[in-house]
């Protein structure tokens, strides 16, 4: 370690606050620590139909493919932490817990579906990608000639969680989420590769001990084993990234999950003393009702959410998933739009609305 690179990492680190990062860290840049476990879990087919992480598997376990000479990586978080109070957390679990065994005998909620916190504002990438590229022009302006970094979010074929946990901005929970003690897992991680050398920070240690609250909330039973996590049956992946239909057995242990979920996360306790984000950009605004999404057209969902991360599952995946929500609600009074919903377009969506609609029809019987 150098001065000059202490220097630069200060300097670095000073930026990514200014521009109004929540945490820093800088680590080296080779090739991923969990490389070897990431090819095992998507060679048993965990990733379901994430092609997208098969085609860049190579960029994945080699960052020097992204950015020919890097050398480190500077990893930052910015919290998504503004959505809900420790009660609504507690009382959110305990009724997914409730729901998912059969147990729950409340009456069917009503309004918005359950949306994931970090999509209830504006789309991250618009907040986070200017920041970052902001910070890497920093980089290169103040490491002396010849330097170049690039910017990564999650589009990019990089292990974020993977570079970030070596870099020393957090650990890996059971849950797979990268966990801080400031900031539990509420945040989003930004990656910036330099070929500068700027100085190192330690590696944090697992601090998750013997706790499985995570692994014990899960509604699907996704994770096969502390850090290992089956996204076929993660509900943020059927709500988001698959496409086509969901498996039916797994349709009722969705609840109200109309996109992403965050049940390992709300009762992970790393997350009842994590910080409040104070970015108003991911201040909630997107909670649909499932009624109103199943009477859109593609413009309409093209208009409506096209700024949000919400646009990630499409309109065929949003619509089935609202489809799904009210068949788990047993509200009679969506049968009207689900019925008018088994005329759409979309054969996906078709399927959900049937389905719903048979299971309102046997509740009613």
């Amino acid at each position: 370690m150098t001065l000059i690179g202490m220097a630069l990492a200060s300097a670095v680190k000073d930026e990514a606050r200014r521009l109004g990062f929540d945490a820093v860290a800088i680590g080296p840049a080779t090739p991923p620590s969990h490389g070897a476990a990431f090819e095992r879990w998507l060679d048993g087919g965990n990733a379901g139909s994430m092609d997208y992480l098969e085609r860049t598997r190579g960029e994945r376990l080699d960052p020097s493919r992204l950015l020919p000479g890097v050398r480190a990586v500077v990893a930052v978080a910015l919290s998504y932490n503004v959505r809900e109070s420790a009660k609504s957390l507690r009382d959110s679990v305990t009724s997914l817990r409730e729901s998912a065994s059969g147990r729950d005998e409340r009456p069917a909620a009503a309004g918005g579906m359950r949306v994931a916190r970090y999509a209830a504002g504006v789309d991250y990438h618009d907040v986070i990608r200017p920041r970052l590229q902001a910070l890497a022009r920093f980089i290169e302006s103040v490491a002396g000639p010849g330097v170049r970094s690039r910017a990564a979010v999650d589009t990019s074929a990089v292990l974020e969680r993977d570079l970030a946990a070596r870099a020393g901005l957090g650990w890996f929970g059971k849950n797979t989420n990268l966990l801080t003690p400031s900031l539990g897992s509420w945040f989003f991680i930004g990656i910036v590769l330099t070929t500068a050398e700027p100085a190192f920070d330690d590696e944090i240690a697992d601090r998750c001990g013997t706790c499985t609250a995570c692994l014990d909330a899960c509604p699907t039973a996704a994770f096969t084993a502390p850090y290992a996590l089956d996204a076929r049956r993660c509900i943020s992946y059927l709500t988001i990234e698959h496409r086509g239909e969901v498996d039916e057995a797994l349709r009722p242990l969705i609840g109200e999950w109309g996109f992403g979920c965050d049940v390992c996360q709300d009762v992970c306790p790393w997350n009842r003393r994590a910080a409040i984000a104070t970015e108003p950009a991911f201040a909630p605004a997107n909670a649909p009702e499932p009624e109103t999404l199943l009477a859109l057209d593609e413009a309409a969902f093209r208009e409506r959410f096209r700024r949000t991360a919400l646009w990630r599952a499409r309109r065929s995946g949003l619509l089935r998933n609202a489809a799904i929500v009210l068949g788990n609600r047993g509200d009679a009074a969506a049968t009207p739009a689900l019925r008018a919903a088994l005329a759409d377009d979309d054969p996906v969506v078709r399927d959900a609305a049937a389905w719903a609609v048979s299971r309102l029809d046997a509740a009613s019987s």
